[in-house]
């Protein structure tokens, strides 16, 4: 694992219809089988820098596919070529036990 993004999809749609979508670029990320952190304002997904940039590209058609006329997305990555990067569970887990 050399890669890290956490990303944050916000559909341009009105009211309940944002977390309806949200879930569901959610859904598709778990459904990765990837290490996957849900927080309150983004999600965290752990990889290969080239999947993680072809599941990145994914979570923004599905939000169009879903009805969203647009979608702004924060990303953020964290990328070691040659080594291993810090893992979810190192950087949080003494915060959640």
């Amino acid at each position: 694992m050399n890669c890290s993004i956490a990303i944050q999809v916000l559909p341009e749609v009105e009211g309940e219809e944002v977390l309806r979508i949200v879930d569901k670029v959610i859904g598709y990320l778990k459904s990765t089988g990837l290490n996957v952190f849900v927080g309150p304002f983004e999600t965290t997904i752990e990889g290969d820098f080239e999947q993680l940039m072809d599941i990145l590209k994914h979570c923004q058609l599905i939000c169009i596919e879903e009805g969203a006329p647009s979608v702004m997305s924060y990303v953020k990555i964290s990328y070691k070529p040659r080594g291993r990067i810090w893992t979810i569970d190192e950087k949080v887990a003494k915060h959640h036990s």
